[in-house]
C-alpha cells in the first residue's frame, strides 16, 4: 500500500488544476521565502502576538482590518477551512433557524449542509443550463427577475440570498443587476465568489466585475482556486448595513477552528498582499495573455474547445468529437496532463497564475493521438434537468437529515431525496472509482420519497 507521503513526493505531470499556484510555482515571493526556512519554524499557536481570525489583537487581526481598508468594505475573515467554513458561517450569520434563503441550482454543496445544520430552508432558483456542454451557466438578471416575480411563498420569512459569481467554468453572472433586483427585495445578498477572486484585485485586463466592487453584502474568496495561496485558505468580506456583526462573529466562531494554521493564516495574509502589489496586474496581464493565446492556436489546430468569459479556465469541447470528458481526462491523465473538472461532454482545466512553456505543444500532439484511438460521432447534448422553475423542499433539509437512509443505486433512485445532494450540485473530481459515464457516482444515501417533493413556482 502507497502511503501518503511517499505519494506526495512522487506525483508529476503537467498541473492544470487545482490549487491555480502550480505546485508551488506561482506562490506569492513572501510565501516562498517562509517556506524555504526550517521545516515546522512557522507552525506556531496563537500567540498574543500573532492571534488569529477572531482575536481583536495581534498580527492576524491588523493584517485583516488593513485589507478590509484596502478593498474598502467594512470587515475582512481570514479562514483555514477553505471557503466551505466561511460561506457556512456567513449563512448562518444572516439567517436564523425557521428561515429561508434564496439559493441558486448551482449552488456549492456546503451551503445544502449549511441549510441542514441550521434549520434553513433553500428555496432554489433556476440557473441556465448548457445542453451542448451538460452543465449549468450563470444566472441572468432577466431569470431572476422571472423567478422574483412569481416567488411562492416559504411558509416562512425569507432572510437572505446567494449568487454565485463566477461558476467552476469562469461564466460570469450579470452580478450588478442580479444585486440591484435582491437589495430592492431588502435582503442581504451573500456572493460566493470562490473562482473569481482575481476579478476583485487591480487588473490592466477588462475582466467580470467583482461582486465586492458590485456592492454585495458578503463575499467569500478561495485563496486556492482563483489566487496563488495554499490550499484550504479563504477570505470573508463583508459590507455593513444589511448584516447584523454580532451575529456574523457569533457564526464565524461556532464554525472555525481555534487552532488555525499559522501558516495557512500567513498564506491568506501573503496572497492578499501580493495580489494588491504593482507586480500583481503585470502577472495576471502575462497569464491572461498566454491564455489567450493559448486557446487560439489550439481553436487553429482543430481543438474544439468552448467559450468562458475567464481566460484562465480552458474547456475542452470532448463531445463535439465522441469522446467523454472523464474517458479523456483518465487518458491525459496517464500520459502526465493533468486536467480540474471531468465531465460527460467536457474537459476543465485550470490554467492557473504559474507559466506553462511547451503546453500548446503538448495539447495538441496529445489531442492528435486521443482523436485517432477514441474520436467518434459528436455525443448528444445532455437534456436540461428538471429544474427550470424555483422549488421548495416539502421536507426541509434538517428534517430530511433525520429521514432513515437506505444505500441505493443511483440509477434504482426514484421520487427520492438524495442525502448527497452535493454529488449533482457541487463541481470537483469524483473518485476515479465512482465515476462512470453519466458523471454521477454510483451509489447513494436515499431517503423516504416524501422528502423529494417540492414545490414549484415560476419558470
Amino acid at each position: 500500500m502507497t502511503s501518503l507521503l511517499s505519494l506526495l513526493g512522487s506525483i508529476n505531470g503537467r498541473s492544470l488544476h487545482l490549487p491555480v499556484h502550480g505546485r508551488g510555482a506561482a506562490l506569492p515571493p513572501s510565501l516562498q521565502r517562509l517556506l524555504r526556512q526550517p521545516p515546522g519554524r512557522w507552525d506556531l499557536p496563537e500567540l498574543p502576538e500573532v492571534g488569529g481570525p477572531l482575536e481583536a489583537e495581534g498580527a492576524v487581526a491588523a493584517s485583516q482590518a488593513r485589507l478590509a481598508a484596502a478593498l474598502d468594505v467594512d470587515r475582512c475573515w481570514f479562514g483555514v477551512n477553505g471557503a466551505t467554513g466561511l460561506l457556512q458561517a456567513a449563512l448562518l450569520g444572516i439567517a436564523q433557524p425557521g428561515e429561508a434563503v434564496l439559493l441558486p441550482r448551482n449552488t456549492h454543496r456546503s451551503l445544502i449542509a449549511a441549510c441542514e445544520l441550521g434549520g434553513v430552508l433553500p428555496v432554489f432558483l433556476p440557473v441556465p443550463f448548457r445542453t451542448d456542454r451538460g452543465h449549468p451557466g450563470a444566472m441572468t438578471a432577466a431569470g431572476l427577475r422571472r423567478s422574483l416575480d412569481a416567488l411562492p411563498d416559504p411558509g416562512r420569512r425569507i432572510a437572505a440570498a446567494v449568487l454565485v459569481h463566477p461558476t467552476y467554468h469562469g461564466y460570469a453572472a450579470e452580478i450588478s443587476g442580479l444585486l440591484e433586483l435582491l437589495h430592492a427585495r431588502g435582503l442581504p445578498v451573500l456572493v460566493d465568489e470562490a473562482h473569481g477572486t482575481h476579478l476583485a484585485f487591480p487588473s490592466h485586463s477588462e475582466l467580470p466585475t467583482s461582486a465586492v466592487h458590485a456592492g454585495a453584502d458578503l463575499v467569500v474568496h478561495s485563496l486556492h482556486k482563483s489566487a496563488p495561496g495554499l490550499a484550504q485558505t479563504a477570505v470573508l468580506w463583508q459590507r455593513n448595513g444589511r448584516i447584523d456583526p454580532v451575529r456574523l462573529q457569533a457564526a464565524l466562531q461556532r464554525l472555525q477552528t481555534t487552532s488555525p494554521s499559522a501558516l495557512l493564516l500567513a498564506s491568506c495574509e501573503a496572497t492578499l498582499d501580493w495580489m494588491l502589489s504593482p507586480r500583481w496586474p503585470l502577472l495576471l496581464e502575462a497569464r491572461r495573455r498566454d491564455a489567450t493565446t493559448l486557446a487560439t492556436v489550439l481553436a487553429r489546430a482543430g481543438v474544439p474547445l468552448h467559450s468562458s468569459d475567464d481566460p484562465l479556465r480552458l474547456i475542452l469541447a470532448t463531445g463535439q468529437a465522441g469522446i467523454s470528458g472523464l474517458q479523456a481526462d483518465d487518458w491525459f491523465m496517464q500520459r502526465g496532463l493533468i486536467a480540474e473538472l471531468p465531465e460527460p461532454l467536457c474537459l476543465t482545466f485550470c490554467l492557473g497564475f504559474a507559466q506553462h512553456r511547451g503546453l500548446s505543444r503538448q495539447f495538441r500532439h496529445l489531442w492528435k493521438h486521443l482523436l485517432a484511438e477514441a474520436g467518434g460521432e459528436p455525443l448528444a447534448p445532455i437534456p436540461a434537468p428538471p429544474c427550470d422553475r424555483v422549488s421548495i423542499p416539502v421536507l426541509p433539509p434538517d428534517q430530511a437529515l433525520r429521514r432513515p437512509l437506505t444505500p441505493s443505486a443511483c440509477s434504482s433512485l426514484h421520487r427520492s431525496h438524495c442525502s448527497r445532494a452535493d454529488l449533482s450540485l457541487s463541481p470537483g473530481r469524483a473518485p476515479a472509482r465512482a465515476r462512470r459515464a453519466d458523471g454521477c457516482a454510483t451509489l447513494c444515501l436515499a431517503r423516504p420519497a416524501t422528502s423529494a417533493v417540492a414545490r414549484s413556482g415560476a419558470r
